[in-house]
């Protein structure tokens, strides 16, 4: 059964120009309107889907108003077109097309580029994951992804972008992405340069290259805005990072990011979708190098701790700990080197830790702090647990102690994620106030700078 329309200022418009039963004469002329953006390949099915709430990119807008004046007679402004602002536009869809996912990571892009008031952006949606899950593993491959633009992509152009995804990627690490600043200027990047390179010249070789580094990008900006606490822009850059992925047909990098689309979840409280999301990833990256395969399980161990599950939880940490193991012995790709002893430790201690082990869940603790010197912020994070598990294992004095540490080395980080485990840290410490040694502690705590 057909969807129904939900824009009925679009459907009025193609009506009263003639396209209302010629969807696809509409999309030939709409595709000749855009020739200067490159090949458009819209058809019949893309004006369905814009019928029915999918909004396109707003230089699309502007080739459908010239498309239709000229059938109409008269000017047609893009507010006519009744796609709305792209403020109240929501943009978790997984794209069913490449050119949906250009399209709409331009508009996300944009967006983060030119707001920078991350929490009017809304809410984590459970529901929108799991359907992404589902269309990255199940939708068919891309048949074609070269295209013919206005400018030609080389695979040095390509490589160019790489090198800028491990730039952002190491400020994060070391500093935290609370700064909006930061995410909105590697965004106007993005708009400016990666789109124009998406919408060039490129083969079918380079156009692969190009999405894997365009996910690269995006999935990078998707954990800075999840590290800051925007969740929903977070959700929004993974999902769409999932799809370039898709088209890339790395079916590695695209699990990487459902993992982190998982790890958002267990970070929000959304311990069973978050489960479904690491199993989906784990089933999708198939005979995976040893080192991806210990990151998936590791989430998934993170995701059964939190919901008490037991013996999921301590099966997914075993699988973790035994690929892991194996992970020297063949080449893993780059981005997974980041993921040592040390954040597989950091998972142990956290998911343990849930399932109110603390003994089994603090001998884990000295490794997760065996960190590179870049890794400020999860040295922080795996410092506060270190002490929230003091805290809850009943040992005031040690909580106290890492609480100290905490305080003293963790100022310079700007990260929502920091500061959630810092709440945690006050809200298990403050019943005992009334010592002296924890009252210093939560005024440390307190004084510690916000993420923004």
């Amino acid at each position: 059964m057909a969807r129904p329309v939900t824009n009925a200022a679009f459907e009025g418009l193609l009506l009263a120009a003639g396209y209302g039963n010629a969807h696809a004469a509409f999309a030939r002329q709409l595709n000749h309107a855009g020739r200067n953006e490159g090949v458009w390949r819209y058809d019949a099915a893309s004006v369905y889907w814009w019928l029915r709430g999918r909004r396109p990119g707003e230089h699309v807008q502007a080739a459908m108003a010239e498309t239709l004046a000229r059938k109409l007679d008269r000017p047609v402004a893009v507010t006519e077109l009744g796609f709305g602002a792209v403020e109240s536009m929501a943009t978790c869809v997984y794209p069913g097309s490449v050119d949906g996912a250009i399209d709409t990571a331009e508009q996300i892009w944009t967006r983060l580029a030119k707001h920078l008031h991350p929490q009017a952006s809304g809410t984590f949606d459970s529901g929108k994951a799991l359907q992404a899950a589902l269309g990255w593993r199940y939708d068919l491959p891309d048949e074609m992804i070269s295209r013919s633009g206005r400018q030609l992509v080389t695979l040095t152009d390509v490589q160019s972008l790489y090198v800028l995804a491990d730039h952002f990627t190491d400020l994060d690490r070391r500093h935290g992405s609370g700064s909006p600043h930061t995410r909105a200027l590697m965004a106007d990047f993005l708009v400016r340069q990666v789109t124009v390179m998406l919408r060039g010249t490129y083969t079918e070789a380079v156009g692969q290259d190009l999405m894997r580094s365009a996910a690269t990008l995006c999935g990078q900006l998707a954990f800075m805005s999840y590290d800051a606490g925007d969740h929903a822009t977070a959700q929004q850059h993974v999902t769409i990072a999932m799809r370039l992925a898709k088209a890339a047909n790395d079916r590695l990098y695209g699990a990487h990011l459902l993992a982190n689309l998982a790890t958002q979840a267990v970070h929000l409280g959304h311990s069973r979708d978050a489960a479904r999301l690491a199993e989906a990833a784990i089933d999708g990256a198939g005979r995976a190098p040893a080192a991806v395969l210990a990151r998936l399980h590791a989430t998934a161990a993170a995701a059964y701790g939190q919901s008490r599950e037991r013996r999921s939880c301590q099966l997914a940490l075993a699988k973790a700990e035994r690929a892991l193991d194996r992970a020297g012995a063949v080449p893993s790709p780059r981005w997974v080197t980041y993921f040592s002893p040390a954040h597989l430790a950091g998972a142990a201690l956290r998911c343990l830790g849930d399932l109110q082990l603390y003994s089994q869940a603090l001998d884990h603790s000295t490794d997760a702090l065996t960190l590179a010197s870049e890794n400020t912020r999860t040295r922080a994070l795996h410092t506060a647990l270190v002490a929230v598990t003091h805290a809850r294992a009943g040992d005031t004095d040690a909580a106290c102690e890492w609480g100290r540490t905490l305080a003293q080395h963790s100022s310079a980080i700007r990260s929502a994620r920091v500061q959630q485990r810092v709440r945690e840290l006050a809200a298990t410490l403050s019943p005992q106030q009334a010592s002296p040694q924890v009252n210093e502690v939560l005024h440390s705590l307190a004084a510690m700078p916000t993420a923004v």
